[in-house]
């Protein structure tokens, strides 16, 4: 990922972010210091597994810690008030009719560190996201998928 792109955001996945960082660079830390503090009193740390595990999770947790706080640099809150429901943008949920499985789904295109496919929140920057994106209502789009062109229905566009 490139490191500057611009990452877009909901107000509740900005919060959720400066949550997880809260509790890396607290609890998280704490927890690791401790373990490395454990396995110190070991005593020879050549052969000492749990010293290098902690030492590891601890590279691990700085990592997490610096990627979350660079999303955060390039992160652009999605403004609520500017989301209409004319065509789909970031931020609104759509309802679409599956013409091949003759089904309605309802998607939330959110921002890609959002996604959670358990709640049907898609990324603006998947296939399905793309092709809703400038869409309008009663329009049908096209998703390449691995098993051949699904085409969508746009029934209603909601925020």
């Amino acid at each position: 990922m490139e490191s500057n792109k611009e990452i877009l955001l909901t107000q509740e996945g900005y919060d959720n972010l400066e949550k997880e960082i809260e509790y890396l660079k607290t609890e998280k830390r704490s927890e690791i210091a401790e373990r490395i503090k454990v396995a110190l009193g070991f005593g020879d740390l050549s052969e000492n597994s749990e010293y290098d595990e902690a030492k590891n999770a601890q590279a691990s947790n700085e990592t997490k810690i610096a990627e979350l706080e660079n999303k955060l640099r390039y992160a652009k809150i999605i403004d609520e008030s500017e989301i209409d429901t004319k065509t789909v943008q970031v931020g609104n949920i759509v309802k679409v009719h599956d013409e091949e499985f003759d089904e309605d789904i309802e998607y939330t295109i959110v921002g890609s560190t959002e996604v959670d496919l358990a709640q049907n929140k898609i990324s603006n920057e998947s296939p399905m996201g793309k092709a809703l994106l400038g869409a309008k209502k009663g329009a049908t789009v096209e998703v390449q998928a691995p098993a051949g062109v699904a085409k969508y229905k746009i029934l209603s566009i909601k925020k």
